[in-house]
């Protein structure tokens, strides 16, 4: 782990080692790229908040930490406030704050850079296996990213204008909404804006800390944020309410919990051997028509029932838009039924041991969360809609016969 200051910085120093961090390696700014390529470690520390004195070593440490090959380098910088850290890659940590707030903000990045690793160990293995590498996700994360907005004060307006140019973005005027929209959605950040009570901003957060799926979501809060849950929440702030500054700082934070969700889907299909597409957490188009076939055969062999349903949507409906619907079709639909996304970004969902009375219930139900939830309009006057295509299972039917009733027939279920 590399220290960058340059005066000493016993107390965090000692505060690693504590931690458990070893070996340490301290060094000026202006021997930073060098102790980079020389040391390789698994995590830079920036000591000193503001910007760095020589700002081509900044420049050129960011470079090498940028595109580094092989597992991701956290990096931790100290700021004043709302001040930028001193590279825009690094995750910001209150200067004024104790330093076992930088450790455990440092922990939580630490156990991304640890999955970063499982995943391409696994991708390793996967290959000398002569498997066929499924297409996982590339690019910035933050293209992934949803933040949250909560927050019924004269500020939400401001902030949600200066968010949604940033992130895609879920605005919510009460606490239980934005519960909901945690537990249906997949958040990457969380702004707890002006307007609620200290009382119902601390029902909120221990909302947060309560649960092992919210703990490592960078959390701004707008405010005095009760300092009971620093322990717990190690991404959580307290931030002013100046738009433009709680973008940069939230950045960092969003991106690097973006990667973390990036990484467990691409696990998952990794380990299930390629049967789940790693953007949409359904399965891949190849596994869910092997899956419709067997689906099929144990329908006819059990004399049950077996629905298809097909969601596809009228208007204008950019990519991440479809991405974001069908990861929630994955929190919608039962464990006993499955579901692909098909190329032109409609949705396939096969409803096992359910008849076509039960089907129609069960795909209004979907239509509906999509449309009202994810199908916004991407800009003023367009017109989304979610139609949906029913079929159930007929004597004689095959898989293509089967598909072939919801890919060329009129909509039967809901708008």
């Amino acid at each position: 782990m590399i220290v960058v200051a340059d005066t000493p910085a016993a107390d965090l120093v000692d505060a690693l080692s504590a931690a458990g961090a070893f070996p340490i390696v301290e060094t000026k700014w202006a021997d930073a790229p060098t102790a980079f390529v020389a040391v390789k470690p698994t995590a830079v520390i920036i000591v000193e908040p503001g910007a760095s004195p020589s700002e081509t070593a900044a420049r050129m440490l960011c470079l090498q930490i940028a595109t580094a090959s092989g597992t991701i380098v956290p990096v931790i910088a100290r700021v004043h406030g709302g001040h930028e850290a001193a590279i825009p890659i690094a995750l910001p940590a209150d200067a004024g704050l104790p330093v076992e707030r930088l450790v455990s903000r440092l922990q939580s990045a630490m156990r991304v850079r640890a999955l970063h690793a499982t995943v391409l160990r696994r991708i390793e293995t996967f290959a000398s296996h002569d498997g066929r590498l499924p297409p996982l996700p590339v690019g910035d994360a933050l293209d992934d990213a949803t933040v949250l907005i909560a927050g019924r004060g004269p500020l939400y307006p401001k902030l949600s204008v200066a968010m949604g140019e940033r992130f895609k973005m879920l605005g919510a005027l009460s606490v239980e909404t934005a519960a909901k929209h945690l537990n249906a959605r997949d958040i990457d950040g969380i702004v707890v804006g002006d307007g609620f009570s200290p009382r119902m901003v601390e029902a909120f957060l221990t909302v947060l800390a309560q649960d092992t799926r919210f703990r490592d979501i960078p959390v701004a809060v707008i405010g005095e944020a009760p300092p009971d849950f620093a322990e717990v929440l190690p991404n959580i702030d307290h931030v002013d309410g100046d738009p433009s500054r709680l973008v940069a700082r939230m950045v960092p934070l969003v991106r690097m919990h973006a990667f973390e969700g990036r990484l467990k889907r691409m696990l998952k299909t990794l380990d299930t051997n390629g049967m789940f597409d790693p953007e949409t957490g359904l399965l891949a188009r190849d596994t869910f028509a092997d899956e419709l076939e067997k689906a099929i055969e144990e329908a006819g062999d059990r004399s049950t029932a077996l629905s298809l349903g097909r969601f596809s949507f009228d208007g204008p409906l950019d990519k991440r838009a479809s991405i974001d619907g069908a990861r929630l079709v994955t929190r919608l639909i039962r464990n006993i039924d499955f579901g692909c996304m098909d190329e032109d970004g409609s949705l396939l969902i096969a409803f096992t041991q359910t008849d076509i009375r039960s089907a129609h219930v069960v795909a209004r139900r979907i239509a509906g969360v999509i449309k009202n939830i994810m199908l916004m309009p991407q800009r003023a006057g367009d017109k989304i809609a979610a139609n949906v295509t029913l079929a159930t299972l007929k004597a004689g039917d095959t898989p293509d016969s089967f598909m072939r009733r919801v890919m060329g027939s009129q909509a039967v279920a809901a708008e």
